[in-house]
């Protein structure tokens, strides 16, 4: 049986592959080996609207704040002449916000357990978390208007919060609960609460996107990595375990193409399952993640 701490830990992986559903507290675990080998970070300018973050403080500066108010994370390098410039840009424009939202900043030379979460390719990177789930992001430096039409969109969808400093609702004693399950390794048990959650509360955001990954993730552990090669082109079943196999593993676009060779090659109520299927892995992203739009063009394609 697969030890539920190295559950766990795959978990985490395979969760931060997924940016619109992705459990980031996961990073959390990570805290004790960064702050026995992180420095301390520089203090951030800009006083509350801007906070600097290490593996180390991830969880309560980011995860736990975004649950009160929209989070930017900024992922920076000292090395990056476009970070130098956005960088000035995106705490004046945070101190402006009143509170409407908080600048976390990321060095991801001392912090590189963050960039890996975020899937970070280059830098600067800017992600917008909100209830402790990344809702949208953009790479690269952008001109102040763009950004801030983008903040607001996100504003006119999420809300502004509270300011960090005001007093936060008490935390859903079922919901920490779980997480503290989850802290402990008893994935199987952290799930149990979360499905009760959602039997009394079937539209709970958290919940219902916490259940979808953790199921798929089980889902996919529970397969043998071996099923990737192994799977027979007209076994339905091998190659569903193939895909699973492939996206914990962040081989996103080879897990979506496996299945869309099966919507290709079959019919009838083979290719309604298979459809269903990859229908089912989309919703582990953000729908406006570029693999997944270039996949649902395919899929449409393959059906029509």
């Amino acid at each position: 049986m697969t030890n539920p701490r190295n559950r766990q830990a795959a978990g985490m992986q395979a969760a931060a592959a997924m940016s619109g559903a992705v459990d980031l507290s996961a990073l959390a675990a990570k805290a004790d080996a960064a702050r026995a080998g992180g420095g301390a970070p520089a203090p951030a300018a800009g006083g509350g609207a801007v906070v600097d973050v290490v593996d180390a403080t991830f969880e309560s500066e980011v995860i736990n704040r975004s649950a009160r108010q929209l989070v930017i994370v900024e992922l920076w390098a000292g090395w990056s002449p476009e970070s130098a410039q956005l960088s000035p840009l995106l705490a004046a424009m945070a101190q402006r916000a009143g509170g409407q939202w908080t600048l976390a900043r990321v060095d991801v030379d001392a912090s590189p357990g963050i960039a890996q979460a975020f899937g970070a390719q280059s830098v600067p990177m800017v992600v917008a978390l909100a209830g402790g789930q990344p809702v949208s992001a953009f790479n690269g430096l952008q001109p102040e208007a763009q950004i801030q039409g983008w903040i607001d969109e996100i504003l006119s969808k999420v809300g502004g919060g509270a300011p960090a400093d005001a007093a936060a609702e008490p935390d859903d004693p079922r919901m920490v609960a779980a997480e503290q399950l989850m802290n402990d390794g008893d994935v199987d048990g952290a799930l149990a609460v979360y499905r009760t959650i959602l039997e009394s509360e079937p539209n709970h955001p958290e919940a219902r996107a916490t259940v979808r990954n953790l199921e798929f993730i089980l889902r996919a552990q529970a397969h043998d990595p071996s099923i990737v090669d192994l799977a027979a082109p007209g076994d339905l079943e091998a190659q569903f375990a193939a895909a699973d196999v492939l996206l914990l593993g962040r081989q996103n676009e080879a897990a979506f193409e496996r299945i869309l060779a099966v919507v290709r090659s079959t019919f009838g109520d083979d290719k309604d399952r298979a459809r269903t299927r990859l229908l089912e892995l989309f919703e582990l992203f953000d729908p406006a993640d570029p693999l997944v739009v270039a996949a649902r063009r395919k899929l449409a394609a393959a059906l029509y």
